[in-house]
């Protein structure tokens, strides 16, 4: 299996882990107070995936230039923001109309990386990407209008416009990601893409931690009184990111980010067969659906 596909399924697994995790949070944080555990308590973890990885491969971490941290706080900026979009869109009272939204970054993902990075990919991989966010839409509005019209209609409520943002968000963190990994002088991807892990998470520390403290001093505090429930957040998040930024360096984002899709299975299974919930026939359906176009980009690529 080539290693890209191996870490782009590992970093659905953590994510998914991760969002099941962070809901012990939720009445204990705001939404900016969660946003920066995930990056304050990745930190560490982060620094650590570096150390092991340069320690076991006998290479020294490149040295950082202007234009890669320029790129990394970009892409860590975006990712707080999608986030926040994310959020937003749920209070918007649209939590299934946000988040089928919000995985049009997928398509995304491939438009702006043809235009940004010059990335092609083939025609049965791009048919791939848009059964699989097909498949992902009928998941998540499974019970609600699916026809053109209807889905035309939906995308105009607050909830589905701020799921797009947040899916564009999401897209440009991917480009800027992997943008700035190919700023490092260094021939080793994944040593790059964990030297930019480390980077954009304290990056993210201080521009989110920053507003925080200044605006919500508060829950800057409780940040470090909910360390216990942080800390595996933070671990997951961490070990997530690796990945993500690993499949990015070694891959086209258009692959990536339509294998990560199946994140929504993960999230299937570990309803069925941990909290025990039964599967609707919807649900079935649009899993095949996403497995269909998850092998479509895999057979394409």
């Amino acid at each position: 299996m080539p290693l890209w596909i191996a870490v782009t399924l590992s970093a659905a697994l953590f994510q998914t882990w991760r969002t099941a995790m962070q809901q012990k949070l939720r009445g204990q944080l705001s939404v900016n107070g969660a946003g920066v555990v995930r990056y304050l308590y990745g930190v560490p973890f982060g620094v650590l995936l570096l150390l092991a990885y340069a320690g076991l491969t006998g290479q020294a971490p490149p040295a950082p230039s202007l234009p890669f941290l320029a790129l990394a706080a970009a892409g860590g900026l975006t990712q707080i923001l999608g986030t926040n979009l994310l959020i937003l869109s749920f209070g918007a009272r649209g939590f299934a109309v946000g988040t089928a939204y919000a995985k049009t970054e997928a398509v995304q993902g491939a438009i702006l990386a043809l235009l940004l990075l010059g990335e092609r990919i083939s025609a049965l991989a791009w048919i791939g990407i848009a059964v699989g966010v097909g498949g992902v839409l009928y998941l998540s509005l499974a019970g609600r209008e699916t026809r053109p019209r209807g889905l035309l209609r939906a995308a105009l409520q607050p909830a589905a416009l701020y799921g797009l943002s947040a899916g564009t968000g999401f897209a440009l963190t991917a480009v800027l990601v992997k943008a700035a990994n190919q700023e490092l002088p260094h021939p080793d991807p994944v040593l790059r893409a964990l030297t930019t892990l480390v980077a954009a998470n304290i990056l993210q520390t201080i521009m989110q931690g920053g507003w925080l403290a200044w605006r919500e001093p508060e829950q800057f505090r409780a940040v470090f009184r909910t360390w216990r429930d942080s800390l595996p957040v933070g671990a997951l998040s961490a070990f997530g990111s690796a990945c993500w930024f690993t499949g990015f360096a070694l891959a086209p984002v258009a692959m990536v980010r339509a294998l990560g899709q199946t994140e929504i299975l993960f999230t299937l299974l570990f309803s069925r067969f941990y909290l025990r919930e039964t599967m609707t026939r919807a649900e079935v359906t649009g899993a095949v659906v996403v497995v269909l176009g998850v092998v479509l980009v895999l057979i394409g690529r």
